[in-house]
């Protein structure tokens, strides 16, 4: 008897034993349909084949259909995959949920797109034949019509003969050109033409490739390029360290060439779906058909034709997407670019797995032999770290493209100015009138603030009471245009009180000001201006990030406001002016990551400026001034910045010196995850004493109903991490053994940001 190992879409470790009827063949990486539990089925995939021996007392249930005639994951994939699984603690089936489009995890979840196209039917597809055609319509002009339109779409003009060529022309064209649904159906039922269904895919066909419009590297970026090129021959991954609008993307693209001139694949990561829009244009001008996109806001049925066109004959040689585009299937990778490589975006959040789409691009290049660069203005530490101490190649760029100096920073006290009562909402006197000179010049203006919503919340003038969630531990956010508070965690919507249910007042006020307000104030103070917000609540779709992007770029908007989207590597020729409304947001985080996260993202959002032609300016409003990392950001002084980091983060054992791992429990009563905590905690201290702190209630210690607890696990670096992973999962089965936690969620989050 043959056995197979089934990896299913179920949250528990572990693969699945199932028997393999006789005659019934499978292979490693297809789809099988299996039943599990007592009447649920599900699509696994085949992991592994073997013969046994199983107890005889295990009742093993057999597979009910194999589904693919070729595997759909390949090997390559599925290490990948268990790699995953057992980095970051998370069983191979959360894996496989995250990895899989939708419509390759259920039985009939995909549909080919199919289209219906017209022909004539045989017996008028001679000369003679369709002039009998053409007598026969005469009293039909609306049918004449359209039966001659359809032969001249589909006639091969270069020859004498009007017999039809093959040109295949569907229903809509036809109909496009002012024709009735009628007349067509007409047509058919005389029996002159005939419908037939053929599918299409849907994916966007980019055109010829052009690599003559690669533009040739300035002196500089050459010099990098031959840098790296060298790095490689030594190190398998390589930083690019290159300010602003150094001329990265260019780089890339010089690398990429070079990569499909030695018949390789290239990965192209980026950290924003708001990011593809832009380059994609670049590489499609470039490469054409040669390239695919891959992210979250295409659907289902792009992404699943995507997918099985990377396992093809003829897949993508360059696949440019965000964080999940890791997971498709390459067949022969050479080379993969991390840009923005800094970005908190790359790690997944929630649902598991917590992986980090930077380290796993890192060992799926590995796994291939291949290449990776990494690339940003703002290294994250353990990058710059891991470049220093020669783990990784160090390539520096520090010239902005065409020697444009980089942006003029002037930082604004709004402390100073708020007690001299200068300020007109969150907007200093200089910014305003920064912003209305650029105006004027018809030039662009950013305005930065790290907050959605209207107000980041409403509060009581009489008693000072605040709206939270009824779920979450944490305030409710006012959104004016939609009139309500959402929970920015569990997203429960919540009616605008009209007054007070603690002392019935009616003096209700807003706090604070999210990006939806600060556009509010802005139509006020320069209705002239033609303004732009990009955030969460702007940016629901695909459709949504184009245009916005779009009328930027195209100068159709020239005030743009936002969220940390617009600092993530968005090039804008004409922006002279941005404006940082609120540093303090970011820096005054519960965080030991909060300054480092601060310095990125003021560094990037002020690398916006003026990128193309003149020096830009930007204004930094704050109510520290004198914070060593307010001059850091100044000066772009990154190696300042690192070096006094480093000296804390040494100290206090944290990354890059030590790893982190934190391990989360939920649970609905308070009582019993505080219990269930402590036990954990101290379960984990006789295994690996003081690197185990807490528990402890997190910043948010409640969310969708479910109160949390936090256990800290500090890792010197070396350290057996199997072993680790070993006790982790002993003290874990320990405490779910309890009947007292029967209902609790456990769970970690390696190398957290």
């Amino acid at each position: 008897m043959i056995y197979v190992d089934v990896i299913l879409p179920v949250p528990l470790t572990g693969l699945f034993t199932y028997n393999l009827p006789e005659g019934v063949e499978v292979k490693i990486g297809q789809r099988v349909l299996v039943s599990f539990g007592r009447n649920k089925t599900y699509v696994g995939i085949v992991a592994k084949t073997h013969r046994g021996p199983i107890p005889t007392e295990v009742k093993i249930k057999p597979i009910l259909q194999v589904l693919d005639v070729e595997p759909i994951l390949l090997d390559t994939q599925l290490r990948l995959w268990q790699w995953i699984a057992d980095y970051y603690m998370s069983p191979i089936g959360e894996v496989y949920k995250a990895a899989l489009p939708s419509g390759l995890k259920a039985e009939d979840g995909y549909k080919p797109k199919m289209e219906t196209y017209i022909r004539l039917t045989p017996q008028f597809r001679s000369e003679h034949a369709l002039h009998v055609a053409l007598d026969m319509l005469q009293r039909a002009p609306k049918q004449l019509k359209a039966i001659v339109d359809f032969l001249s779409l589909t006639t091969d003009s270069s020859t004498e003969s009007t017999i039809v060529a093959g040109t295949q022309l569907t229903r809509d064209e036809l109909l496009n050109q002012g024709h009735t649904l009628q007349a067509v159906n007409s047509l058919i039922k005389r029996g002159i033409l005939e419908t037939y269904e053929q599918e299409v895919g849907r994916l966007n066909n980019g055109g010829e490739p052009h690599l003559e419009h690669i533009k040739p590297l300035s002196a500089p970026q050459q010099d990098a390029y031959n840098q790296i090129e060298f790095s490689f021959l030594k190190k398998n991954v390589t930083l690019l360290h290159g300010v602003t609008s150094s001329g990265k993307t260019e780089i890339y693209i010089h690398l990429i060439r070079q990569s499909l001139e030695q018949k390789k694949q290239v990965l192209y990561l980026l950290p924003e779906i708001a990011l593809t829009v832009q380059i994609m244009k670049r590489l499609q001008h470039v490469f054409g058909s040669r390239l695919g996109i891959y992210h979250s806001k295409y659907s289902d049925a792009e992404r699943v034709e995507i997918w099985q066109k990377q396992l093809s004959a003829n897949p993508y040689d360059v696949i440019l997407g965000a964080r999940s585009a890791v997971f498709l299937p390459f067949q022969n990778l050479g080379l993969v670019i991390i840009d923005e490589e800094h970005e908190t975006s790359y790690k997944q959040q929630d649902p598991a797995p917590r992986y980090h789409a930077r380290s796993a691009a890192i060992i799926l290049a590995q796994m291939f032999g291949a290449k990776t660069l990494l690339g940003t203005a703002t290294p994250s530490l353990e990058s710059y770290h891991n470049a220093k101490t020669g783990k990784y190649g160090l390539v520096e760029l520090t010239q902005r493209y065409k020697g444009i100096e980089l942006p003029e920073i002037q930082v604004v006290d709004i402390k100073d100015l708020q007690r001299r009562k200068m300020m007109k909402g969150p907007f200093s006197p200089i910014l305003l009138n920064k912003v209305r000179e650029a105006l004027e010049r018809g030039e662009q203006v950013i305005l930065f603030q790290n907050r959605r919503g209207y107000a980041p919340m409403i509060e009581c003038k009489q008693c000072g009471w605040v709206p939270h969630c009824s779920h979450c531990d944490v305030s409710l956010t006012f959104h004016r245009n939609l009139n309500q508070l959402t929970c920015h965690y569990c997203g429960t919507v919540y009616q605008v009180p009209v007054e007070c249910p603690a002392c019935g007042s009616k003096e209700l006020q807003t706090r604070g000001y999210g990006t939806e307000k600060i556009e509010t104030d802005v139509r006020d103070i320069f209705p002239e201006a033609r303004i732009v917000r990009m955030d969460l609540d702007t940016t629901r779709t695909r459709q949504a990030y184009e245009r916005i992007i779009s009328d930027f770029s195209a100068g159709r908007t020239n005030l743009l406001i936002g969220t940390q989207m617009i600092s993530k590597g968005l090039d804008f020729d004409k922006v002279s002016v941005v404006g940082i409304l609120n540093a303090d947001i970011m820096l005054n985080y519960p965080d030991f990551r909060a300054y480092e996260h601060a310095f990125m993202m003021m560094a990037q959002v002020s690398g916006r400026a003026g990128r193309k032609g003149k020096r830009g300016l930007v204004i930094l409003q704050t109510k520290s001034p004198d914070l060593p990392l307010i001059q850091h950001v100044v000066r772009n002084d990154y190696a300042a910045f690192y070096r006094s980091l480093t000296v804390e983060r040494q100290q206090f054992h944290y990354p890059p010196y030590y790893r982190l791992t934190y391990v989360f429990l939920k649970h609905h009563q308070d009582t019993v995850v505080n219990a269930a905590a402590n036990e954990m905690g101290a379960c984990l201290r006789q295994w690996l004493s003081g690197r185990v702190l807490g528990p402890d209630k997190p910043g948010v210690s409640k969310v969708k109903s479910l109160s949390i607890r936090k256990i800290v696990l500090k890792f010197e670096l070396g350290i057996n991490l199997s072993e680790i992973r070993r006790y982790l999962l002993l003290a874990q089965q320990q405490i779910l053994q309890d009947k007292r936690y029967a209902s609790l969620q456990i769970y970690y989050d390696v190398d957290p940001l």
